[in-house]
């Protein structure tokens, strides 16, 4: 709430006014004197003026002097309506005088509750755009002054606290006690409560502003909550509380989630597992994927994962780019092949080996 006011200033002496010059002329001459009185409106910084002009000239038989006496009369009049405010009270604004019925019925309010303006000799208190005479604050309802007390405002109206606790108060979820006027409320959602209530359901500790997690009915504290409810990280025991990866149901942190073998982190890897431990791609073909026959490399996919296409015989295997003939280098993927040894060869050069070992067998019984 606040008041409001105008300053009532005496007649006298300021800048810019709005004034009316009595200009009055007395002259002097050889046949005799004559007064002469003109009026100007205009505006002007000075108060008052005194001038004095003394002016020759020479007439036909002889030399003469002539002297004008010039009094200039100042009036102050009221900025809207022209009238004098000689004598009377006048009200400055904007550097421009007015007098008080004008400044009245330009500038003051109207009261809210009597509909009467209200002049600059009563108290103008507003609120929220609202003026009252000083005798007309009251409550809506039981009429007792609200002057320098505390009220509650509803649909327009203004109530003493009583009247305002009675009719529209809300209560407290925690204690179940109105909010009087001027409490401080702290609300979430469709609940509310008294600053002293809004309390952490398991320590009792008063919440205020800070940070708290709502569970069903009840309020807890951030350290409460996370202490009962929050989740733990599979491998460090410790509350997750942000981030964090989800591995076949478990929390684990982002940096706790790393290879069983070299201790890499996962978060956001490719990875497999085995045994349901977690592995990166480069430790799992080490440890555990086929070896080629060939290169004696593991058998994996791209980014040493599975998917990759290979050949397998036996107990031996190969990449597809490993599964050529020994001795020709030909691919023998989707053909038949003829082992030998650790090696594999095409039938044609099985054939011809086999021919050139007839004949070597040949040779040495001659």
């Amino acid at each position: 709430m606040s008041t409001g006011g105008v300053q009532v200033l005496p007649a006298g002496n300021d800048k810019g006014r709005k004034v009316k010059k009595v200009v009055k002329t007395t002259r002097k001459g050889g046949s005799g004197s004559q007064e002469i009185m003109t009026e100007v409106t205009t505006t002007t910084t000075a108060t008052s003026e005194y001038a004095t002009r003394e002016n020759g000239y020479q007439n036909g038989y002889g030399a003469s002097t002539q002297r004008s006496d010039q009094f200039i009369e100042e009036k102050m009049f009221c900025h809207h309506c022209d009238e004098s405010l000689a004598g009377h009270r006048y009200v400055l604004r904007d550097d421009h005088p007015y007098c008080i019925k004008c400044y009245e019925n330009v500038f003051a309010n109207n009261c809210d509750e009597c509909g009467k303006l209200i002049g600059i000799d009563s108290k103008d208190l507003s609120y929220k755009e609202k003026h009252w005479h000083e005798s007309c604050f009251v409550c809506s309802k039981c009429r007792t002054s609200l002057v320098d007390k505390q009220f509650g405002s509803k649909a327009d109206r203004i109530y003493c606290g009583p009247c305002y606790d009675a009719q529209f108060a809300t209560r407290c979820d925690g204690c179940g006690d109105v909010f009087r006027a001027g409490m401080k409320k702290m609300e979430y959602k469709t609940r509310q409560w008294h600053e002293k209530c809004f309390v952490c359901c398991m320590c009792d500790n008063a919440i205020g502003t800070k940070s708290f997690i709502p569970k069903e009915q009840d309020i807890y504290c951030a350290k409460c909550y996370e202490d009962k409810f929050a989740t733990k990280c599979t491998k460090c025991k410790k509350v997750i509380t942000q981030g964090g990866v989800t591995y076949r149901n478990d929390p684990w942190h982002r940096e706790c989630f790393t290879c069983t073998h070299c201790e890499k982190s996962l978060a956001g890897q490719r990875f497999t597992s085995r045994e349901d431990k977690p592995y990166c791609a480069d430790c799992f073909g080490e440890l555990f994927s086929k070896r080629c026959t060939a290169c004696a490399k593991p058998i994996t996919g791209r980014g040493g994962l599975g998917s990759t296409k290979f050949v397998a015989f036996e107990t031996l295997a190969w990449h597809n780019e490993c599964f050529f003939c020994a001795r020709c280098q030909v691919s023998m993927v989707g053909k038949g092949f003829i082992q030998e040894g650790s090696n594999i060869v095409c039938p044609e050069c099985a054939r011809q080996k086999m021919l050139q070992d007839m004949e070597d067998e040949g040779e040495q019984e001659e």
